[in-house]
């Protein structure tokens, strides 16, 4: 799937020079994205919290933050450590964080830290082993119960979301509300409105179950970019979307998306001919990674070439086949749209930032490899 609405896929205009093959951000698409999102949230009475995960980047956080989100979402403490150390003040983790070993140490540290911090929990033992990595301090540690909306991952059942928050009162620890991620909507276009429902109602549930305990839900976190908007209402009063900021080829194709919303690329340069019908590219694995959801063939779309399909990855090679005869040139540069962005992004140092084609400065991916 190439086009959403009946547009096509414009690609880039890429920079002269590049060393290939590069992570390429277009900044202008990036601010727009930040807006759109972060306007239309408002418009509802909801908070944007966005998942920096996506782009690791404390730069793109920041615009962030100045585009309207309030606050951000990390992964781990990882990502929670870089963003702190860049200044951000106010981060939940979105993960039932572990706290034994060095974890308690660095929870700890970021709970002294932040200003405003907060982490997830999905058990009991979880509470416990949290409560005692920050016994001692000034103030308690804030914490959001994770829900299960249908994603079968992390997260309690509604009903039993009083038992964790209760326990995790009674340890010491601030209950900050619910928290519920459907990353089940990104299963097929049709799975989208029913997973928001999912978070919807999921979060509804363990809010009113919380209550019942005599317990607030200040917090009612919903997150996923396909479900964004369509979960954004009833008791939700926060989005923690994240791939939203750079769009990718997955979300093209779910709808979730538009073309002019597409802002992360990957340049790559046509290395080898010799073999008929096909060209390769120097970006494999290692730059496009080996996501493909089963509604998207091949690893990643070339934009100026749509009827080409990326068939094989090899860690250095691309394999590009070209069912017609048309294709690029050896040595020719292609922009290169990733399926999934976020696993894209971690594979780089830094990336490029244009603005109409034109270089603004090379990032870094401040977070990249902090996966723990």
């Amino acid at each position: 799937m190439t086009a959403f609405a009946g547009a096509p896929v414009v690609p880039p205009v890429l920079p002269s020079g590049l060393d290939t093959p590069t992570l390429v951000i277009d900044v202008d698409v990036v601010e727009a994205n930040a807006r759109r999102l972060a306007g239309a949230l408002d418009a509802r009475g909801v908070r944007l919290r966005p998942h920096v995960k996506t782009h690791k980047s404390v730069r793109l956080a920041r615009l962030q933050l100045g585009a309207g989100a309030k606050g951000i979402t990390v992964g781990n403490l990882g990502e929670a450590e870089v963003m702190a150390a860049g200044g951000i003040d106010d981060i939940f983790v979105a993960y039932p964080v572990w706290a034994d070993g060095p974890k308690a140490g660095r929870l700890r540290a970021l709970h002294d830290a932040v200003r405003r911090f907060a982490v997830g929990v999905d058990s009991i033992p979880g509470a416990e082993r949290l409560a005692a990595a920050v016994a001692g301090t000034a103030r308690p540690l804030r914490v959001l119960v994770e829900i299960d909306p249908g994603n079968g991952r992390t997260g309690v059942a509604p009903n039993r979301a009083a038992d964790v928050a209760l326990t995790a009162r009674s340890l010491g620890l601030s209950i900050d509300g619910v928290f519920a991620f459907a990353g089940h909507a990104y299963r097929r276009r049709e799975a989208i409105a029913g997973a928001a429902s999912d978070e919807m109602a999921t979060l509804a549930g363990a809010a009113a179950a919380l209550r019942r305990a005599g317990l607030e839900a200040p917090v009612v976190s919903a997150g996923s970019t396909p479900t964004a908007l369509l979960a954004a209402g009833g008791e939700v009063n926060e989005i923690r979307a994240g791939t939203y900021l750079l769009g990718d080829r997955q979300l093209l194709a779910l709808g979730s998306v538009r073309p002019d919303g597409l802002a992360a690329w990957v340049a790559a340069t046509v290395v080898s001919t010799s073999v008929p019908g096909q060209v390769v590219v120097d970006a494999g694995a290692k730059s496009l990674t080996k996501d493909q959801p089963d509604y998207l063939e091949g690893y990643g779309l070339v934009a100026a070439y749509p009827d080409a399909v990326i068939d094989r990855l090899f860690d250095y090679h691309g394999i590009v086949r070209l069912p017609h005869a048309a294709g690029p040139r050896l040595g020719e540069v292609v922009a290169i749209l990733p399926n999934h962005a976020c696993p894209v992004v971690d594979q780089f140092d830094s990336f490029v930032a244009i603005r109409k084609g034109e270089v603004v400065g090379t990032w870094p991916v401040d977070a990249r490899g902090r996966s723990g």
